[in-house]
């Protein structure tokens, strides 16, 4: 499902304009990215919670010349832990 396919369902389900879900979806999303870029978690009941997290400094290698040793730097990254109601309906119980 993409963002235009939801925008599309939600219109037709609740007899708003496509313009309106639009906007409505957009700023949503817009939110949850300026909140997690703060470094702040994004808890939706029953949905699921974004956390922001850091990836330790870790050393990669190149397989084509597994004698060069790459230093990768330190990074934050999004982790998503599903909630329960999710959970139950993805694994049919």
């Amino acid at each position: 499902m993409t963002k235009r396919d939801m925008v599309v369902r939600i219109s037709n389900e609740t007899g708003l304009t496509q313009q309106q879900v639009y906007e409505v979806v957009q700023k949503s999303l817009d939110l949850i990215v300026e909140s997690l870029a703060r470094g702040e978690n994004v808890e939706l009941r029953n949905f699921g919670v974004f956390q922001v997290k850091e990836r330790k400094q870790r050393i990669g290698r190149n397989p084509n010349r597994p004698e060069h040793v790459v230093t990768i730097p330190s990074c934050n990254i999004v982790k998503f832990k599903p909630g329960k109601v999710m959970k139950q309906l993805v694994s049919n119980e």
